[in-house]
This record gives C-alpha cells, sequence and structure tokens, in this order.
C-alpha cells in the first residue's frame, strides 16, 4: 500500500461540462475550456439538457437563473449546476496569490457545484508557467478541505506540504492553520525537515521519503472515528491526494467516499 496505489485506484468517470447560454462561445466559456483542456473533463456547448422532471430541483433552480450556466453530466446525466459567475469568481477570474497572500482566506471559500462534483476523476494538473489555472483547482479544493474542518471544529486533518517552510512562508497558509490550531481539530502536518520551525499547535512529521517530498494530500476524518461514524458526520470526510510526478506536475483525486478517506487516513497515521 501507498498513496500512489490510491490513485491508481481511481478511473476517469464519463464526466463533460456543458455551457447552456443564449449567445454564441463566450469569453468564460473560452476560459472554462482551457483550465480544463488536459483534462479527462471535456467542456462543451449546445448540450440538450433532459426534460425537467429527470434533472433534479437543485439543478432546475440553476437553469432557470439569470445568466450562463455550466452543467456537470455524468453518463449522459446532469448531476450538478453552477452559475458561470460562480466559476468565474472561484477559479476563472483570480490566481494563487489570493490564497498564498491570505486576501481569501478561511471562511470565504466557494466550491461550485460543478467543481466539487468531480471527485473521484483522477487529473494530472501543472502549475505556473506551465498552466495559469490547473494547480488553481487543487489550491481551492485543499483550502475547502481546511475550510471544513475549521467550521467544524473537531476531527483530524492531515495536510502535506513537501517541505514544511511552507507553513511559514506563505502568510495565507500560516492563517489558516493558526485558526484550525485554536479549533478542537487534531491537526497534523507531513513534508521534508528543511529547517523551518513551525511554531502553531499542531503536529509536525517529517522524513526523508519520497512520500514526504513529492505529496500534496489534505485529508479530514470530521469524528476521528473512523468510516461509519464519520459517514454520519453532518460535515462528511474528504481526501485530497496528489503525488508530484515530475517538476510542477501533480496526479491525484479528491473524494468523499467515507471507506476510502477513512482508508487513506489510517495509511498515514501509520506510515507517515
Amino acid at each position: 500500500m501507498s498513496l500512489r496505489s490510491f490513485i491508481d485506484e481511481i478511473g476517469t468517470p464519463d464526466r463533460t461540462i456543458a455551457v447552456i447560454s443564449d449567445d454564441t462561445t463566450g469569453p468564460l466559456e473560452r476560459m472554462l475550456a482551457e483550465t480544463f483542456a488536459e483534462q479527462p473533463v471535456g467542456v462543451e456547448s449546445n448540450v440538450t439538457i433532459p426534460a425537467a422532471s429527470d434533472i433534479g430541483p437543485e439543478i432546475e433552480r440553476a437553469l432557470e437563473a439569470a445568466g450562463d450556466t455550466a452543467v456537470l453530466f455524468e453518463d449522459g446525466q446532469p448531476v450538478a449546476a453552477s452559475p458561470m459567475l460562480e466559476l468565474y469568481d472561484s477559479i476563472l477570474a483570480i490566481n494563487s496569490d489570493l490564497f498564498v497572500t491570505g486576501a481569501r482566506g478561511v471562511g470565504e471559500i466557494e466550491l461550485p457545484a460543478v467543481l466539487a462534483n468531480l471527485d473521484e476523476t483522477r487529473l494530472r494538473l501543472c502549475g505556473y508557467p506551465l498552466s495559469d489555472k490547473e494547480k488553481l483547482l487543487l489550491i481551492i479544493v485543499s483550502r475547502y478541505i481546511e475550510q471544513r474542518a475549521w467550521a467544524t471544529g473537531r476531527g483530524t486533518l492531515r495536510s502535506a506540504f513537501q517541505r514544511l517552510s511552507r507553513i511559514g512562508d506563505e502568510i495565507g497558509t500560516r492563517d489558516v492553520y493558526a485558526k484550525l490550531a485554536a479549533t478542537d481539530v487534531e491537526t497534523h502536518v507531513y513534508g521534508i525537515d528543511d529547517g523551518a520551525t513551525v511554531d502553531l499547535d499542531v503536529t509536525a512529521h517529517t522524513g526523508p521519503g519520497s512520500e514526504y517530498r513529492d505529496a500534496w494530500f489534505v485529508v479530514y476524518d470530521p469524528t476521528g472515528a473512523g468510516a461509519a461514524a464519520a459517514a454520519e458526520s453532518a460535515s462528511g470526510p474528504v481526501a485530497l491526494v496528489c503525488l508530484e510526478t515530475e517538476p510542477r506536475t501533480w496526479d491525484g483525486f479528491w473524494t468523499y467516499d467515507p471507506d476510502r478517506v477513512a482508508a487513506i487516513d489510517a495509511y498515514i497515521a501509520r506510515e507517515l
């Protein structure tokens, strides 16, 4: 068992994001298509939406709202919808500096439904300068998980930084983990020891192995009591697991599956 084995278990569901608009392809749709250009998630237009009785009330409400709408299809069926303006505000119009500097901190993270429902999809994402947007999706999901832990105020959070100095070097990251340290969340941080002192009430784990150097994970168990109890939590368990396979390129996924999260959490607790 390894972090790689969890990633290799994940497939590529048949998922497509359709932009529903009264106009021809616009700039937001082009930006969205560029964000997912190298992913197993297509972005399309002129897609027919099934009858209202087949799409569910949340998607129907999103489609009835003013403005363009992005709809996530899985195996040909709509499973989530988000206004394009939500996607613009959350990922298309911003960069990672908002999170690094703390300009957008814990309590201010929005993960639109179309993005949230890309769980269990294996993604290969690049950072700057290889891509302006791909890595941002991992940052947003990471902050979303941290925010869920902070808002719930209990359970166990395990986060890997590759280098522990990142916690102190990035103002936004330090602020998030200082706020987590002020709750009852049992917080563990992982990475190689590059001489940094983590002066927060968290438990630091260091080592020379590749999973310390290359892993990017954020794993939250809201109860600390395993999959069965976590499934009953209102906040629910969630995990992001990625490995840097080459400089600035990450291979990974995120999941809300209680059993999978529990297995990942148990592996990290045991091996790292």
